[in-house]
């Protein structure tokens, strides 16, 4: 039998008895499911697949109110971090009626135990990360952006920290630059074993500008670009930022719905 969730509330003693909150429309368990599917799906579909599990509706405003009273703790860790990656993503911010929409950043830290995202507050990212126990040393990975790296570079001291270029974003920005294929998977290999003045060498009579630009983002790097073959031989440290890389898209697949502020 379906029903839309009506008036009725719990009164302060029941609640007292039940031991749940009091005025709530919503049972305990009943809210859990409300916030599950809203992490997944916009509202108004988490409205409709909550009638169709549950044969209760509880409208769509309903749904986003009990997302938006939550506080949510920070997760704990009990291990040490031993590698982390951080990583940015987009999301669409409200605007006033008629004005055009605006794509703002977000940053996520993504530990190997757990995940943080936040909105226009990376400090609480770098307050977070730095009040968990940290190994020596610890890895942060990231790609080429100076967001990242203004983020890893704050998180534990410059000697315990051991910073590292993502290979799969240092190779896709190599093949940028195009032109001899040859050229191309030399400096590939090159890179692979941390060889950067090498590597920069094979480019030194090359006019192309993508060049130009890649070999200035190799010395800016350099300190971050490692042994990545013997990193991976000796299963030492990871050499790419997959972790937060996904953690992103998960968060993506919520946040970009298609009309969805």
């Amino acid at each position: 039998m379906k029903g839309t969730l009506g008036a009725l509330t719990i009164t302060t003693k029941q609640a007292e008895k039940l031991e749940v909150l009091p005025h709530r429309q919503v049972s305990p368990h009943l809210e859990n499911c409300c916030l599950r599917l809203s992490a997944t799906v916009s509202y108004e579909q988490a409205e409709q697949d909550l009638a169709y599990l549950t044969g209760i509706r509880v409208p769509a405003k309903t749904q986003q109110r009990l997302v938006h009273r939550q506080t949510f703790a920070l997760p704990a860790i009990e291990q040490p971090i031993e590698e982390l990656s951080v990583d940015g993503g987009k999301v669409r911010g409200r605007t006033p009626l008629g004005e055009e929409c605006e794509w703002k950043d977000y940053k996520a830290i993504a530990t190997d135990q757990r995940m943080l995202a936040n909105f226009q507050n990376k400090a609480q990212l770098i307050d977070w990360t730095n009040e968990q126990s940290l190994s020596q040393p610890v890895v942060g990975l990231g790609d080429g952006h100076d967001g990242i790296w203004n983020i890893i570079s704050q998180i534990a001291t410059s000697e315990q920290r051991l910073e590292i270029l993502d290979w799969y974003h240092l190779v896709e920005s190599l093949h940028k630059v195009g032109g001899s294929i040859k050229r191309l998977n030399q400096a590939e290999t090159l890179l692979w074993q941390g060889q950067v003045e090498a590597a920069i060498a094979l480019f030194s009579n090359c006019q192309r500008k993508q060049a130009k630009t890649f070999c200035e983002y190799l010395r800016k790097h350099q300190h971050r670009i490692v042994n990545y073959e013997y990193y991976q031989a000796e299963e030492l440290y990871s050499i790419g930022s997959g972790a937060v890389e996904s953690a992103i898209k998960q968060i993506g697949r919520r946040v970009q719905l298609s009309g969805a502020q």
